[in-house]
């Protein structure tokens, strides 16, 4: 009994530079994004959306949490860099 194999070549592009990752952690998030620290992270996760205070007025959230910047896996946070990027380019304003 004789098998036969066929062999594909696969044309491999190389990759010129690094490939900056879509998703990162709080911490790796801050190490790509100096202006913001990790405490800046963590406090734009908390106000993501709207809340009630205990008088039951609104607070207003920033608006993260629509852009869909936030992804939450049981306790793992990731941050989603490219809805991030865009909702700091939403706040550009004009001069």
């Amino acid at each position: 009994m004789q098998t036969t194999t066929d062999t594909v070549a696969h044309a491999v592009t190389p990759i010129s530079g690094p490939i900056s990752p879509r998703f990162a952690t709080i911490e790796q998030a801050a190490e790509t994004r100096p202006a913001f620290t990790c405490a800046a992270f963590r406090d734009l996760k908390f106000r993501a959306h709207d809340r009630t205070n205990s008088r039951g007025e609104i607070i207003k959230g920033n608006g993260t949490g629509a852009a869909g910047v936030w992804i939450q896996i049981g306790r793992k946070v990731l941050i989603d860099l490219d809805a991030f990027d865009r909702w700091i380019e939403s706040h550009r304003q004009a001069a």
